[in-house]
């Protein structure tokens, strides 16, 4: 991954975009601070797509987006939980 200053971003940005779009994120700073980074856009798509999720979704939520994952998000879905263990008696 590669770092690079507002500045040095500006000035190379053509070269910046080239080294996203092959899969190698680009991060920018500014006075020395992670701002943003420069990604390939499937990875926005997937990072999208896992946001939306959001935690509450737990695996149903992250599962999906390739082929032969509906099985996978049917049975997540389908699965119950076992009920909470009986306290062990201390007589």
């Amino acid at each position: 991954m590669k770092t690079l200053s507002v500045a040095e971003a500006r000035s190379t940005l053509s070269a910046c975009i080239r080294e996203a779009e092959s899969g190698a994120p680009v991060v920018i700073t500014r006075h020395g601070k992670a701002v943003v980074a420069l990604v390939a856009a499937e990875d926005l798509e997937q990072l999208t797509r896992l946001r939306a999720a959001g935690p509450e979704d737990g695996l149903a939520g992250l599962a999906g987006g390739w082929e032969g994952s509906e099985s996978l998000v049917a049975s997540i879905e389908q699965g119950l939980r076992t009920p909470p263990r009986a306290a062990p008696s201390l007589d």
